[in-house]
């Protein structure tokens, strides 16, 4: 497989109003929007789990070896010259032999995704899970980082004061959602990053995923 160079993305923050809470008006009328400093973290469909067979080749209930789920996506952000970004997760496990000490190494992505739909960056890597003599079950950690430059994820001023200009009663402009705006729109969207995480799976594997 190849490994793509990181350039994982997260987001700046971007605080129009202190510490005030999200959707709030303030004192004149202006409206308070908040932005999370980091991109939401998340496993794309059909992604977050991965059946292995005994024989490869077969999909028969009876013939599977190991499956294994991503659980517990956490994501926190750190602040600086660039910001960090670092999402960890847990890989549950089960196998159906348990006869014998084991170790299953499994591959898995970590995609940046810009506006919903533009991928910026991926990185591929491996978790390994070991299971003990006799146990059917176990758990292993696994994460992904990224750095990125402020700019990159922050709103233009000019959008941003238009998202927090002050509106009173009697306004022309007093009822519009300024976010309803096409270029507001256009310029959330630039902005808007997901980290996304989930196995590295083959054609047949999601294939698998998606007909079962």
């Amino acid at each position: 497989m190849t490994i793509a160079r990181t350039a994982l993305v997260s987001l700046a923050v971007i605080a129009l109003a202190g510490c005030s809470r999200s959707g709030e008006i303030d004192a004149t009328g202006g409206i308070i929007a908040v932005r999370s400093a980091c991109p939401t973290a998340a496993v794309p469909a059909y992604t977050g789990d991965i059946t292995l067979f005994n024989p490869a080749t077969s999909r028969d209930a009876s013939a599977i070896d190991v499956v294994a789920d991503i659980t517990n996506v956490r994501a926190t952000c750190a602040d600086g010259a660039q910001l960090y970004t670092e999402a960890t997760f847990d890989v549950q496990a089960r196998r159906s032999d348990a006869s014998a000490a084991r170790e299953v190494t499994l591959p898995y992505f970590a995609t940046v995704v810009r506006g919903g739909s533009s991928v910026i960056a991926k990185r591929v890597a491996q978790v390994t899970l070991r299971f003990a003599p006799g146990e059917y079950r176990t758990t292993a950690t696994a994460k992904a980082a990224s750095y990125v430059d402020k700019d990159v994820a922050t709103l233009p001023k000019d959008i941003q004061d238009k998202i927090s200009q002050k509106r009173k009663a009697g306004d022309a402009d007093a009822a519009l959602d300024p976010f309803a705006s096409p270029e507001v729109k256009a310029a959330l969207q630039r902005t808007s990053f997901e980290l996304l995480v989930g196995f590295n799976l083959t054609q047949d594997q999601l294939r698998y995923n998606v007909t079962r």
